[in-house]
């Protein structure tokens, strides 16, 4: 049958009372805040949809794709469905390992989840949620981290490199053990003080790399911070 592009509608323009078609595409689709009534979603493909707010708690699911998909703690899901493990992002997510490479994770909830070993290089994690969650190992690379809610982060092994944390809140967080912060900026950071005497002992070819894209060099954003204390 000849393909009728009249007929078709792009996945992220997915309306949840308009679907007639199944298994359901709705990859990349916004269904924030929407009921989403008893919609069949057996082997549905809702990668990187905004299921923030959205009641789904009538719905079929079963083997679905939710890679990247949002999720918060208004999202209502069957009873028998743990989207934690689902491989969406959202409070409480086991996404250790995960590919989230120059995702858009602004806002995000992650609280009480675990991203040991994720790929977040590149992410835009601005205003995210990461109070208390694990980031041992995680690979930050040019990730975008202002204005974060970091507050008991562990950090550990984490690579940092080229991160732009300016204003975030890094209370309690642990910084003891990170892999590299070359050319990271700190600029404007909350709950320093404890942790800016062991950063500025860290090499030289790390606190003297110039970020262009803060136009500072670690160095100085963590100097910025001493009339803080």
């Amino acid at each position: 049958m000849d393909l009728n592009i009249s007929d078709w509608t792009p996945p992220e323009k997915a309306s949840p009372e308009q679907i007639t078609k199944y298994p359901v595409d709705a990859r990349g689709a916004d269904w924030r805040n929407q009921d989403i009534q008893d919609l069949d979603l057996r082997e549905a493909n809702l990668c990187r949809a905004d299921l923030r707010g959205a009641n789904l708690k009538y719905c079929r699911m079963e083997n679905i794709d939710m890679r990247l998909a949002k999720y918060d703690n208004k999202t209502q899901l069957p009873d028998d469905f743990d989207i934690r493990t689902s491989g969406a992002i959202g409070p409480g997510a086991k996404l250790n390992g995960a590919f989230l490479n120059n995702a858009d994770l602004r806002g995000i909830d992650l609280r009480t989840g675990s991203l040991m070993g994720a790929y977040l290089s590149g992410a835009d994690l601005s205003g995210a949620i990461l109070d208390n969650i694990s980031l041992a190992g995680a690979d930050l690379r040019n990730c975008i981290l202002r204005g974060a809610m970091c507050r008991g982060t562990r950090f550990g092994t984490s690579e940092i490199n080229m991160a732009d944390l300016r204003g975030a809140d890094l209370t309690e967080a642990n910084l003891e053990a990170l892999e590299s912060i070359k050319g990271s900026d700190f600029s404007m950071c909350k709950g320093m003080s404890n942790h800016l005497k062991h950063l500025l002992k860290r090499p030289s070819i790390e606190l003297d790399h110039w970020n262009p894209l803060t136009r500072s060099t670690t160095r100085e954003s963590l100097e910025s911070l001493l009339s803080q204390e």
